[in-house]
């Protein structure tokens, strides 16, 4: 997935950043280094080094550097066999960018509602639907993918066996999770990304690690991983001159922005302590408050990439209004994202289930969470939120 910075990008004066890079000394050596070396495009090292040291780091046996996440999403899709006219399941609760490459192929999303547990794709509703269809006789669908939306990891283990039993494969939208982990249960030690048979990331400059902009496909499937560097390199074959075998995407990664995002791993434990500080203390400190606090699951182990809360409708007074109130305060609070049902793209697309994510739409608001915000900025934002329930 891509999206947009945040308001209040660090520099306009006062301002407390929603989500913003964190760019030091390490990340300016390597794209200098990237820079002089002369491999400036898709070709060059760092990109080779980024994708080993990555697919170490997740536990996968092959990571392919994308353009965007939302290109490696793309991809996957059509490593899994989506074809026009397909049905493809998708979290209804997410970025666009998690959709937009169901349509890219002529395919059809089917949007299946969130749990309030975790706030990602609720298992019984998809077990539910799959069955239906079998029973029914009814075309099943080609893929199912997953998000892992805010950092939070989806639960996974009925999510596979649902999609097992019906030898569905399963795509996963890590793009908002890296990082974040499985600690019991099947998948315990497992990073978001590698269950699926194929795992997706983004690198957006919001994002925990960055890139400027870019993406990861992760799999464990040599066949898989080989026809993603094919098609991501236009699907050019060796040959006298210029020679492609099928329809290909120049959808590879550049050497300066690996060199950017290789500095960006070897910090990423920082980042990830950085995320968990952050979100400890804003449950400490708003917990006595009317919201609801983000998921936290014993054995989902979450970044708390985006750390956002539910605010009840009361008085005439709820998201909206905490949004106008934080921004006169220069504080950069976002809403979450519109349910993909309510998008005019999607508009006719089925939804299975409904309401959750509605509600995380009409509730939903989202905190400074930068990985640089100081104790002092981060006490600024809860005084805030804390003065919008005084008043």
């Amino acid at each position: 997935m891509t999206e947009a910075h945040a308001p209040g990008a660090r520099g306009a004066q006062g301002t407390v950043p929603l989500a913003v890079p964190n760019i030091g000394e390490l990340e300016r050596r390597y794209v200098l280094e990237a820079v002089e070396s002369g491999f400036v495009s898709s070709v060059g090292p760092f990109v080779s080094e980024f994708e080993r040291r990555f697919a170490d780091h997740v536990g996968s046996k092959h990571a392919i550097a994308c353009s965007t996440g939302t290109a490696a999403i793309h991809i996957g899709l059509i490593l899994l066999g989506v074809e026009a006219g397909d049905d493809v399941v998708c979290s209804d609760f997410t970025f666009v960018g998690s959709v937009n490459p169901i349509a890219y192929l002529a395919a059809r999303p089917v949007l299946v509602d969130s749990e309030t547990r975790t706030w990602n794709i609720d298992p019984g509703l998809l077990a539910g639907e799959l069955d239906r269809r079998a029973a029914a006789g009814e075309r099943l669908p080609k893929v199912v993918e997953v998000v892992h939306v805010l950092g939070q990891p989806a639960d996974m283990e009925p999510l596979v066996d649902a999609c097992e039993r019906h030898g569905i494969p399963l795509l996963e939208d890590a793009a908002e999770s890296l990082g974040a982990t499985w600690s019991s249960g099947r998948y315990a030690g497992r990073h978001t990304g590698t269950v699926g048979a194929v795992g997706c990331f983004s690198f957006n400059g919001n994002k925990i690690a960055t890139t400027g902009g870019g993406g990861m496909i992760v799999t464990d499937d040599d066949d898989l991983a080989a026809r993603a560097r094919h098609l991501t390199t236009q699907a050019k074959v060796p040959d006298v001159g210029y020679l492609h075998d099928e329809v290909g995407y120049n959808y590879r990664l550049t050497n300066i922005a690996a060199g950017l995002g290789l500095a960006q791993l070897e910090r990423l434990g920082d980042f990830v302590a950085a995320k968990h500080r952050i979100a400890a203390r804003y449950d400490e400190a708003l917990g006595d408050l009317p919201v609801v606090l983000p998921p936290r699951v014993p054995g989902l182990d979450a970044t708390y990439w985006l750390y956002s809360v539910l605010v009840p409708e009361a008085d005439g007074r709820g998201r909206d209004e905490l949004l106008d109130h934080l921004g006169g305060l220069g504080i950069g609070a976002r809403a979450l994202w519109r349910p993909l049902h309510a998008q005019p793209p999607f508009a006719a697309a089925p939804v299975v289930g409904g309401g959750v994510a509605d509600g995380l739409f009409e509730r939903g608001v989202s905190l400074p969470c930068a990985t640089e915000l100081t104790e002092s900025d981060q006490e600024r934002v809860i005084a805030g939120v804390r003065s919008f329930f005084r008043s």
